[in-house]
């Protein structure tokens, strides 16, 4: 009798095709498994004998991890692990990895696309003109971007990149709040480091890249929004909960800010009647900043790669508790 296959599942699917995390995982001999788990209890079910797992949006918690009998990895597809309990995977010695650096120039495009959008109200515009209106710059002013203060709040790979696309704009002055990068990292990139309030008050346009955790949640609320600009542009295309709803709608209502683009929500998929959906000064895209072709493509390849690097015997491209390696 052969030696039987080691077995790989996914626990929720999206894609079109996984021809990409088949070849990672022929080599190893794995069979890889598709499954459509939206509780946790489904995971569990799913992947109760599995000997790798690779998870999209899917809740891994503590409760399925406790059922694995022979997990050895769960490799999330992006760079967040917020629906996996790392304590218990750690505490159980299964390797929890994600995917670095593969969307940094897509999530930076996107953050310049909605950015712009506001600044120029392309959305707001287009919808105008198809009303039959004409001439309406007198009712909707605009500003252009050159001499504005830009603000990043988080300056990892995302909002450098954004930053070096941002340099032919002529801006004004580039601020950024981010409690684990020095003044003088950032000094080098043209970056002035300052705390949060002070960026609020200084920058016409803020952009987020910070993490989603407990330090960070609604890190922008209603406290903050009182400190910017009425002209102040928000966009986040980092974690929804980085920016309290509430706060934002009533910001963007009252006018207290100009307007926001917006890719991430709380919760995600935003319900039917999230109030954004009636006001005209927000730019709304469906989490969509990671995604290009290329990013895709990258990301499928490389989750799966981490699990074949795994059940190989050896460490994953990228591992989020590097403890259980030792």
């Amino acid at each position: 009798m052969g030696k039987q296959k080691l077995k790989v599942v996914i626990t929720d699917t999206g894609y079109a095709s996984y021809e990409p995390e088949t070849r990672q995982l022929d080599p190893v001999d794995a069979e890889l498994v598709l499954a459509e788990c939206s509780t946790e209890q489904e995971v569990a079910k799913a992947c109760k004998d599995a000997d790798g797992v690779i998870t999209r949006l899917a809740p891994v918690g503590g409760e399925a991890i406790e059922m694995m009998e022979n997990c050895r990895i769960i490799s999330r597809y992006g760079v967040g692990v917020d629906n996996v309990d790392v304590a218990a995977a750690t505490a159980k010695g299964i390797i929890v990895a994600n995917v670095r650096g593969y969307c940094n120039e897509d999530v930076s495009d996107h953050a310049l696309a909605l950015l712009l959008s506001c600044v120029r109200k392309t959305v707001r515009r287009d919808k105008q003109v198809r009303a039959g209106a004409w001439d309406v710059a007198a009712a909707d002013p605009i500003w252009r971007v050159a001499g504005k203060t830009l603000g990043l709040v988080g300056f990892g790979a995302i909002a450098q990149t954004l930053h070096r696309k941002l340099g032919g704009f002529a801006l004004g002055a580039v601020l950024g709040f981010d409690p684990y990068v020095s003044g003088e990292d950032m000094g080098k990139a043209g970056v002035r480091k300052v705390e949060l309030d002070e960026l609020l008050k200084e920058s016409d346009y803020i952009s987020i890249h910070a993490p989603l955790t407990d330090e960070t949640h609604h890190i922008i609320g209603r406290e903050q929004f009182a400190m910017m600009k009425p002209t102040a542009i928000l966009i986040n295309t980092s974690r929804g909960p980085l920016v309290d709803p509430d706060a934002l709608y009533d910001a963007l209502k009252s006018g207290r800010i100009n307007s926001a683009g917006i890719d991430v929500y709380e919760p995600e998929p935003p319900h039917s009647d999230c109030k954004l959906f009636g006001l005209d000064n927000v730019v709304l895209t469906d989490h969509a900043g990671w995604y290009s072709q290329e990013s895709q493509l990258t990301l499928q390849q490389t989750t799966a790669r981490n699990v074949a690097l795994v059940l190989a015997g050896k460490p994953p491209l990228f591992c989020v508790n590097p403890e259980v390696l030792k």
